[in-house]
């Protein structure tokens, strides 16, 4: 089994050791980017926690030569970051829940599951997707590290493991029966540390004829559309096509199938079985890795001006935002995402600039931002307030967003995304109602 990614190392001269790849250990010896240091993107702060010691870390993107995975140092055990107070609930988006209940339609469909089915979650979150699954009378299991989401999730009737998925949890589940026809993962592998430990995991659990999906972003789009915002502690690793087949080969699985998605500014879905299972590759998989290979996915000079790109997105908010700081405009926030604090702490800006955000994610309303301390209120405060500009920070969700603020119209304010550089949004003429923005 390949070693588990380091951090730098200093030997007895005071010479940096680079760190190494976490799925086939070669020496990290490429930068990517490099975002500075931020501080845990999911530590939402209480108001006595403001005036504390806050740890920041490297923020430090490298690519493997050997295998081509791009990958951030682990600085904080996993166990520190996915908390009992962990704040990020997956049933507050509307548009993911329709995304999971499309999933549930479709797989159901394609592969014939039913109630002598066994359907497992990895990083169930709150049961946001295992409760479609449980509506159709399919037998269903979370496995989530995370207590208190995990709690949220028995409570809608989805038993849950409280457990970080590996080979040893794996084993003890088939020891008690669980063998899984379904294997499912939705942004849940980048958050994985010890990679190999998990995808070995995927092949114990799955069944002989059994099917995993796994859904990611995708390390192209990001690279193209400058989502550098993507990037945090919590994600470990960021996958093209043609390097998650190689981590699935090295443990037995064969990727048949790959399906391009719209989610998080643009997502794969990859398709797993055993190596003898009799799943036929589809064409689209093969198509892909051409596609990525034709790019230059397997070079270092693909990633080259990633960086500077990054910058100039930095330089396009910061003037956006002190332009209008300068003409008396107000500007807000939409959102309190992870990816939000990594592009706000790396631009470094404060609420001198950004009033406050919104979020209707009530265990982060009342709280601060980490690094940047700014208020995070509910959603009903924009319409108090009447601000000249919202920044919509989970720019993924835009038009789901826009239609719940399409109230902004009534003052003139506008609607602003970040990535993949500064732009507005068109505000729909009919929307939510004020009363209604929280709950949308």
């Amino acid at each position: 089994m390949a070693a588990e990614g380091a951090m730098p190392q200093h030997d007895v001269d005071g010479a940096v050791t680079p760190p190494s790849c976490r799925f086939c250990a070669e020496p990290l010896t490429d930068t990517v980017v490099d975002l500075g240091k931020s501080p845990l993107c999911q530590t939402i702060l209480t108001a006595d926690e403001l005036d504390r010691m806050e740890p920041f870390y490297p923020l430090h993107v490298h690519v493997c030569r050997q295998c081509w995975l791009v990958q951030v140092d682990e600085y904080v055990d996993p166990e520190g970051i996915f908390a009992n107070d962990y704040p990020y609930y997956s049933s507050y988006s509307d548009s993911w829940l329709t995304h999971a209940q499309r999933y549930v339609d479709d797989m159901v469909r394609r592969f014939d599951l039913g109630s002598n089915s066994q359907v497992v979650e990895l990083g169930s979150n709150d049961g946001y997707m295992l409760q479609y699954v449980i509506e159709r009378g399919i037998p269903a299991l979370g496995v989530e590290p995370a207590a208190n989401v995990a709690k949220a999730a028995e409570a809608r009737g989805v038993r849950t493991e409280v457990a970080f998925f590996g080979e040893d949890v794996a084993r003890d589940l088939r020891f008690r029966g669980v063998v899984a026809d379904l294997v499912a993962g939705k942004n849940v592998m980048a958050q994985v540390p010890d990679l190999n430990d998990f995808v070995a995991g995927i092949a114990a659990l799955l069944a002989p004829e059994g099917v995993c999906t796994i859904e990611f972003p995708h390390l192209v789009t990001m690279i193209e559309q400058n989502e550098f915002d993507t990037i945090y502690h919590e994600h470990f690793s960021y996958f093209s096509f043609v390097t998650v087949e190689r981590v699935f080969g090295a443990h037995g699985l064969r990727l048949f199938d790959v399906q391009e998605l719209p989610t998080h500014g643009g997502s794969l879905r990859i398709f797993a079985c055993h190596d003898d299972a009799t799943h036929q590759r589809q064409a689209a998989a093969d198509e892909l890795a051409a596609r990525e290979r034709r790019i230059g996915v397997e070079s270092v000079e693909y990633y080259e001006g990633f960086a500077r790109r990054v910058r100039s997105v930095k330089r396009q908010l910061l003037r956006f935002l002190i332009d209008a700081a300068e003409r008396g405009e107000t500007v807000v926030g939409y959102g309190a995402p992870g990816k939000g604090n990594t592009l706000l702490n790396y631009c470094g800006i404060r609420s001198d600039l950004l009033a406050y955000t919104v979020d209707r994610n009530p265990h982060k309303q009342g709280r601060f931002l980490p690094g940047t301390h700014i208020p995070v209120h509910p959603p009903e405060r924009i319409a108090e307030t009447r601000p000249d500009h919202v920044l919509i920070l989970p720019w993924n969700l835009k038009d789901e967003i826009a239609g719940q603020l399409a109230y902004v119209r009534e003052w003139g304010g506008s609607l602003v995304v970040p990535i993949p550089g500064i732009e507005k949004v068109d505000v729909p003429p009919n929307g939510v109602s004020r009363g209604d923005t929280a709950k949308a």
